[in-house]
């Protein structure tokens, strides 16, 4: 959930193949047995328009997620938020708030593997970084309820308010692997998103996000850390790596070799023993994305990995 503690690790899980092509019923016993897994929230990710035109509005999904199951979680990871105004956002989030109070975890981003997607949607990919900040500053205000007047570079606001109050505030994670995300982290954030990186890299970079915090009067953040890999679950390694290559080469349109050194596939244990120095490294969040050969096996095997980084 939302608000654990950082000594207690949280662990997502994508939402599962061919969720929506099935039954509600079938939908709601799918999102069952994550929750039984021990899993506390199901994420989806926010594309408007990706590579070839594909995606899903990050918002709609986790709406839609909240109401199949009482009680687990739901995140967007991550949410392209240059892409829209920072007012409706924050409506949105009151809005999720009240559906599904205290269940969300908001993980934002600025793009970037797809820069049509940015420029097609009227935003200039060379500042898209400058306008997240605004926003971020924007949406914190308004969670807040404040009623607030704002000129900035890209969003001039007078007398913008959302009421009711999101009390507690909804988590916001920043993702994105450049320096630039790891201060919009510092200043912004409850915590960082990590993606294709090694363990070292990872510790690095939530040791500069706490210095960052701490130079800008922010000592006393309970971060919330994750790491966000897909991985890949077989009885056998070969079988394992074909699954997720394929997969991430259909999503990603590059090839797989790209990615590899940062994907780990095999038995439930071998995916286990490549996640667990991220666990070390002070990872809290820890979302899976994990391809096998049916939604059942991604749901099991998921929850073996789940069980063993325990």
């Amino acid at each position: 959930m939302a608000q654990s503690s950082k000594s207690n690790p949280v662990f997502g899980f994508c939402v599962p193949s061919g969720l929506w092509n099935m039954e509600l019923d079938q939908q709601r016993e799918l999102v069952a047995r994550v929750a039984d897994l021990g899993f506390e929230h199901l994420y989806t990710a926010d594309h408007v328009s990706f590579r070839d035109g594909s995606g899903n509005d990050g918002f709609v999904e986790v709406a839609a997620l909240s109401a199949l199951h009482p009680s687990i979680g739901v995140m967007i990871s991550i949410y392209l938020l240059p892409l829209r105004h920072p007012l409706p956002v924050a409506r949105q989030l009151a809005t999720m708030h009240k559906i599904a109070p205290n269940r969300m975890l908001f993980g934002v981003g600025i793009g970037g593997d797809d820069r049509h997607e940015v420029e097609v949607c009227g935003v200039d990919p060379s500042t898209r970084g400058r306008q997240t900040n605004e926003s971020l500053q924007v949406i914190r205000a308004l969670m807040a309820g404040q009623t607030l007047d704002f000129a900035g570079e890209f969003f001039q606001l007078e007398k913008a308010r959302i009421k009711p109050t999101i009390d507690p505030a909804i988590p916001i994670l920043i993702g994105g692997r450049s320096d630039a995300a790891l201060a919009r982290t510092a200043a912004f954030g409850d915590g960082w998103i990590g993606v294709w990186c090694s363990p070292k890299r990872y510790a690095q970079a939530t040791a500069s996000i706490s210095q960052l915090a701490a130079q800008a009067g922010r000592d006393d953040v309970r971060w919330q850390h994750g790491y966000q890999p897909w991985v890949g679950v077989a009885d056998t390694k070969a079988e394992a790596r074909a699954l997720v290559a394929a997969a991430m080469e259909s999503f990603y349109k590059l090839p797989f070799e790209q990615f590899e050194r940062y994907i780990p596939y095999g038995t439930p244990a071998d995916v286990a023993a490549d996640l667990k120095p991220y666990m070390d490294a002070g990872c809290h969040i820890m979302n899976l994305k994990v391809v096998a050969g049916s939604s059942d096996d991604e749901i099991a095997g998921g929850g073996e990995v789940r069980q063993l980084l325990l």
